[in-house]
């Protein structure tokens, strides 16, 4: 029996139709009865019988913060998919990211130890690792630094994985990996299913930073054969490929048959923008849109290697445009 986390979000919508394709018995958690669309959009994305083998699933609501629950949905569990997080660069919010993606990975990782699974995958994030000098491409054995400005998502992914290998060390075999930006259809209100949406209102600029770009086909692909294989303890990278923002937001745009943005937003017009979004945030409440963080990543060139995984599995990626053109296809459905 597998048993995924996050079964509502984008990795895990997709994993989970992958698995039950493969007429493998899953059980998935989630959190509120909503949430549930997301994954039976993503499954009619695939199939007009999406409703038969949604119904394959065992669902379980349970939050990863609630042990009791958890416990319950780890009986008779050999596997476990941990693709649950929250996703945020809110300073703010970081005690609930704490919560979430460490406290909630330790749980995760305590349960499958007295549960005795035989393996776990943690989806983890290209955020989780470390810088370079020199614009070099960044790989699994980059180092962290935690002087450094990290955001908080960051931080706490990096916690994160930390509890994953604490994991190791008391039994548990494991394998994680770290996308880049995962494209996908099917969910579009929130994470990079968003930006289609935001492509088809017109973007007005792009900004001089680079991306590390990956399907979420590809990840699940290589999640499942990990799983499957004789690799254990190991990290491994998920960029197919490393875009410039402006290639990536023109490709949107185009892929939606939207207006293409043609200005380059400056770092000192980010910069003066994410302040006001600070003020904004602190006179209304409203969530932040820009952080600091995340305009420095807008205008960063930063590269990333998959060599490793491509060696180990002697994987391709799909291509990237292939993808953005896939998923902009699928936006007016």
């Amino acid at each position: 029996m597998i048993l995924v986390t996050g079964g509502t979000g984008l990795v895990g919508a997709h994993l989970l139709y992958k698995l039950i394709s493969n007429n493998e018995k899953v059980k998935a958690i989630y959190r509120t009865e909503r949430k549930l669309e997301n994954t039976q959009n993503v499954f009619s994305y695939y199939t007009e019988d999406y409703n038969s083998l949604f119904n394959k699933i065992e669902w379980i609501k349970a939050d990863l913060l609630d042990v009791p629950a958890l416990s319950e949905a780890f009986v008779g569990v050999t596997h476990v998919y941990h693709c649950a997080a929250f996703v945020s660069f809110e300073p703010d919010k970081y005690q609930l990211l704490r919560k979430t993606n460490i406290e909630g990975t330790a749980n995760i990782v305590n349960l499958g130890i007295s549960n005795s699974i035989e393996k776990m995958c943690y989806v983890s994030s290209i955020a989780a690792l470390g810088n370079t000098l020199n614009n070099t491409p960044i790989s699994e054995d980059t180092n962290w630094n935690p002087e450094e400005d990290n955001s908080v998502y960051a931080i706490t992914k990096y916690g994160a994985e930390m509890e994953v290998w604490r994991g190791t060390q008391e039994g548990l075999d494991a394998v994680v990996v770290n996308p880049g930006v995962i494209l996908g259809a099917g969910i579009w209100h929130y994470g990079s299913g968003s930006l289609f949406k935001k492509a088809k209102k017109s973007l007005k600029y792009y900004t001089s930073g680079t991306v590390g770009l990956v399907a979420v086909d590809d990840v699940i692909s290589i999640m499942i054969a990990l799983m499957e294989s004789e690799i254990k303890n190991d990290r491994f990278v998920l960029v197919a490929e490393n875009w410039t923002y402006k290639n990536f937001l023109q490709a949107l745009a185009k892929a939606v048959n939207s207006k293409i943005p043609k200005k380059q937003a400056s770092k000192k017009l980010l910069n003066i923008v994410w302040r006001l979004d600070w003020l904004k945030h602190k006179l209304t409440g409203k969530r932040r849109q820009l952080t600091k963080h995340i305009a420095k990543s807008l205008t960063t060139e930063t590269h990333y290697s998959s060599d490793k995984i491509k060696t180990a599995l002697n994987y391709k990626f799909k291509a990237i445009d292939d993808t953005i053109v896939s998923i902009g296809a699928n936006y007016p459905k």
